[in-house]
């Protein structure tokens, strides 16, 4: 069915309903006629030609910007890739990737993954896939995705270039189905300590979590770091899934309503794997909807604490309605509230645009600086069950406030990430000298321990941003210098080991970590916050 067709139907259905009901048309079939009339005075009438699919598109898109900023338009060919993210898995040689100089380098195999199997490493490069050159001004992600994706079963032939050996080596690989992992890092920090960190809440998450909870407890984990910190949320049902890991039975975890949708609640189960244990919970401004059920959650039941800053504010609840071209419409048809009744989703009254320029604003008015810059009015004042006081308006305000870091905030370091001289540095420094540093150093701790981003490093990465056309200037290096030795030692040990091993190395000089490991090491403090 097209467009036209689609919405003439709409007319003559909305028609035959007012005059099958003996009654006047209602104002939504009034509305739905009016389009459609106008849809059809386009075509037949109108002085040039017209892209129908363009203009409803089009329509949909503008009206939908009128209502909040999260109802959405979806595409017939963007839905599956809009959907990927969260489903959990998609077919092909399973390689975490970047494009260095026009050339496809791996960051790293995925474990277990096709490219795993047959001995793919960090730093390899792709010369040829199934004997074609792979390199050059045609290869971008699209590229990518288009030739080494693939349906399972299917063969593909890679020519790899590794280190500095002059001949290539021929990899045969057949694709497989590649899970897409949640989880970026887990693993104990102390004797007592445990680190999971969550990028999204997807279909496998609650897998995923169940998994490195497992191992961490086997460990001897009594304390938790759970890092919600730049997770945009995902799955609610993964959410729920996840905050009943933490809570006893029966309690609220949270609750949704619309003007359209009846009051809906979810409760805790008797399945928590870690209800007893000390907890501490990181946001920060990046965390929004499935993250902020799950810290409100927490901080409501006075579970564990949270700690960081204010996350974003998205609450709103979107509901898929398939139209029958097979695009989708994403529509907000109620709030998401925390248990002791807090709306998470922040105002949007004066706009889309000024509903996103949220972000610049609380750092124009110092509140990723100060907590003091917040100011709530009484009226948003709630209770945690133990009588804390916690406040609604949009978002999840911590229990300890972090400030944000602002020794990455230079414009040297900036453009060195923009024009991609510190991972074309750090790549090819991991590249030159992988076997060198496997042979010196055991293992990662040890790497951890003894390596050091000395001043030939640093000569390196100034040499390398100055053949990218980065002005290297010492008085912003002085300001970033403590950060950008961390990111040059933290990209190494990812091109050298695992994507943890980023984590592990950059966590040293994380203030909110830090924090958490100071309230979760003093069991006087942690109750005190928590009365």
């Amino acid at each position: 069915m097209n467009i036209k067709t689609l919405f003439i139907s709409i007319l003559l259905l909305a028609s035959l309903f007012a005059t099958a009901q003996n009654q006047k048309p209602t104002k939504a079939q009034q509305n739905a006629q009016k389009f459609a009339n106008t849809m059809y005075l386009l075509e037949n009438f109108y002085v040039d030609s017209t892209n129908s699919d363009k203009v409803v598109e089009d329509a949909i898109i503008a009206a939908l910007k009128e209502l909040d900023p999260h109802s959405a338009y979806i595409s017939k060919k963007d839905v599956e890739k809009a959907n990927e993210p969260l489903v959990g898995s998609f077919e092909g040689i399973g390689v975490t990737f970047q494009l260095i100089r026009d050339t496809i380098t791996v960051i790293s195999p995925t474990a277990g993954g096709p490219s795993e199997k047959v001995g793919i490493m960090p730093g390899d490069q792709f010369i040829k896939i199934d004997g074609e050159d792979a390199f050059g001004k045609k290869v971008d992600n699209e590229y990518v995705q288009k030739h080494l994706r693939g349906k399972k079963g299917t063969k593909v032939v890679l020519s790899v270039k590794r280190g500095n050996g002059p001949e290539l080596m021929d990899f045969e690989i057949i694709r497989d189905k590649i899970p897409l992992n949640s989880i970026n890092a887990s693993f104990m920090i102390n004797d007592e300590i445990g680190y999971i960190k969550l990028d999204r809440f997807a279909q496998e998450s609650t897998d995923e979590f169940k998994k490195a909870f497992a191992k961490l407890n086997e460990q001897g984990m009594k304390s938790l770091i759970f890092d919600l910190r730049g997770n945009t949320g995902g799955y609610l049902n993964t959410a729920i899934e996840l905050v009943d890991q933490f809570l006893t039975e029966n309690k609220l975890i949270v609750f949704q309503e619309g003007l359209h949708q009846p009051r809906q609640e979810w409760q805790s189960t008797k399945n928590g794997l870690y209800t007893q244990g000390k907890l501490v919970v990181l946001i920060d401004e990046g965390s929004a909807s499935a993250s902020e059920i799950l810290s409100g959650a927490i901080q409501d039941h006075d579970r564990g604490v949270v700690i960081g800053r204010r996350s974003f504010g998205k609450g709103l609840v979107q509901r898929p309605f398939n139209l029958p071209d097979g695009s989708v419409i994403r529509l907000t048809t109620a709030r998401y509230h925390t248990p002791t009744g807090r709306c998470i989703q922040r105002p949007y009254e004066k706009g889309v645009e000024d509903y996103y320029k949220e972000m610049t604003k609380r750092l124009e008015n110092g509140e990723y600086f100060h907590a003091d810059s917040i100011h709530f009015p009484d009226s948003l004042k709630y209770k945690t069950d133990g009588g804390r006081t916690v406040y609604g308006g949009g978002g999840i305000m911590p229990d300890i406030f972090i400030p944000i870091d602002t020794s990455f905030n230079s414009k040297l370091y900036t453009n060195l990430v923009r024009k991609g001289a510190l991972n074309r540095f750090t790549t090819d420094y991991a590249l030159q000298h992988r076997d060198e540093m496997l042979k010196k150093y055991a293992d990662f701790a040890q790497f951890n321990k003894e390596f050091t981003v000395g001043d030939d490093l640093i000569a390196g990465l100034k040499k390398a941003g100055e053949d990218n056309k980065v002005e290297w200037n010492e008085e912003e290096f002085a300001r970033s210098e403590k950060f950008i030795r961390l990111q040059v030692k933290a990209l190494i040990a990812r091109n050298v080991y695992e994507m943890q091993q980023y984590y592990e190395v950059m966590l040293a000089e994380d203030k909110g970590f830090q924090k958490a490991i100071e309230v979760l090491s003093n069991e006087k403090e942690y109750k005190r916050i928590l009365k």
